[in-house]
């Protein structure tokens, strides 16, 4: 069964979604946090008469809503926690939580499935179930990860799980949908180089961690560009350097940070090894010695293909087909909706939050910008897109 825009941007819906997307900016919390928001959003359902199970990872809501006749279980999920960031947007919904900001539009995730959750509860005239999940703590916090160690899937089983996340610089309208690789893996880069400090004045009598540092920065750029096929993937970057404490004095230690970013496993290990190899071979060389350690973060996030292709098809009934693109390269940014394509096959798709020129506004910033903002107007446009997906699939 076909709906096309099941919730028109004129609509009286569409207007009750911007009030819910806009109480939800003024009172951004952080992951783990969200009191308010889940209250919130459990009220909305519960005004609607939409079944809800509140507490998977301390804040998050699975709603249910049945369809007339038995068939599938599906899953749509939403993030709904903030940054740790101050907003400096000056419009009458901006942030009144001190230090604390939807900048990556986890309020209008939110809002557009809430949109779907209560149209599809009052026209349920399709074969199965509807799972609306409200996830915690993305930012950082794995709650994806967490509500699947709590048993999502075992208390809400389904056969595939959907997530959808607005995207500054490709305009509303437009859909992207990637058959696999949408996100990277993410993990953290820790180096500890240990020399033997001493007097700046005397180098000869030291030996000199930060010069060996400054060779493995340089040296790493060459892992990927030398170790990684050119139609594979991966990023290595240092984002810290912290050493000395005075202008006159070589210390003992410096602390290398950074980020590695991949999609296939394989590559990543690669990557490390090679990291390892070089970190090692160049304190030594240095005279130093060098501690590498990794601190896993999010897997990648790779889409079933049967599944983008379900998508790409659904939304290809709001839009025109050249709106939908399926040739848009993935990010190298990471998401915590990986633990649940980990744990159940689905796809994860982005929708055009509008283009981004020189002269940004709230309108357009990008993603984690102090002056980013949810673009209402692609509201009705997303909830509609869950509902098609829902009613081609069940």
């Amino acid at each position: 069964m076909t709906i096309k825009h099941a919730i028109e941007t004129n609509s009286q819906r569409h207007q009750e979604m911007i009030g819910w997307r806009h109480w939800l900016h003024q009172h951004p919390e952080l992951s783990f946090k969200e009191e308010l928001t889940s209250d919130y959003i459990a009220s909305v359902l519960e005004s609607h008469g939409i079944e809800m199970h509140r507490g998977l990872a301390v804040t998050g809501i699975v709603a249910t809503v049945q369809g007339t006749k038995t068939g599938d279980s599906i899953g749509l999920r939403a993030d709904m926690d903030a940054l740790p960031i101050q907003e400096l947007n000056e419009f009458k919904h901006k942030s009144t939580h001190d230090g604390k900001m939807h900048a990556c539009g986890h309020d209008g995730h939110s809002t557009m499935l809430l949109g779907a959750a209560v149209y599809l509860s009052q026209h349920n005239d399709f074969a199965g179930t509807v799972h609306f999940i409200f996830q915690p703590a993305e930012e950082g916090g794995a709650g994806g990860e967490v509500m699947v160690k709590e048993g999502l899937f075992e208390k809400f089983p389904c056969s595939a799980v959907y997530g959808m996340h607005n995207w500054p610089g490709l305009p509303t309208g437009k859909f992207a949908i990637h058959d696999t690789n949408v996100m990277a893996a993410v993990e953290t880069i820790n180096i500890t180089i240990t020399g033997k400090g001493g007097h700046a004045a005397m180098p000869d009598q030291i030996i000199d961690p930060i010069l060996s540092g400054a060779q493995i920065i340089t040296a790493l750029q060459s892992v990927v560009s030398r170790n990684i096929s050119p139609v594979q993937s991966a990023v290595i970057s240092i984002t810290i350097a912290e050493a000395g404490f005075t202008h006159n004095v070589i210390p003992n230690t410096m602390q290398l940070t950074g980020t590695l970013r991949y999609f296939q496993p394989e590559i990543g290990k690669q990557v490390k090894e090679r990291m390892q190899i070089l970190v090692k071979n160049t304190c030594k060389a240095m005279g130093a010695t060098g501690k590498l350690g990794f601190e896993e973060g999010y897997p990648a996030t790779i889409n079933t293909p049967k599944h983008a292709k379900k998508c790409a098809a659904a939304a290809r009934q709001l839009v025109p087909e050249d709106d939908v693109l399926r040739d848009m390269p993935p990010s190298m940014g990471a998401e915590d909706f990986s633990f649940l394509l980990s744990a159940c096959e689905g796809a994860y798709i982005w929708i055009g939050n509008g283009e981004t020129p020189d002269n940004q506004t709230a309108s357009n910033c990008m993603l984690h910008n102090t002056q980013y903002d949810f673009n209402d107007d692609i509201s009705a446009l997303g909830a509609s897109y869950w509902v098609q997906l829902v009613r081609s699939i069940l």
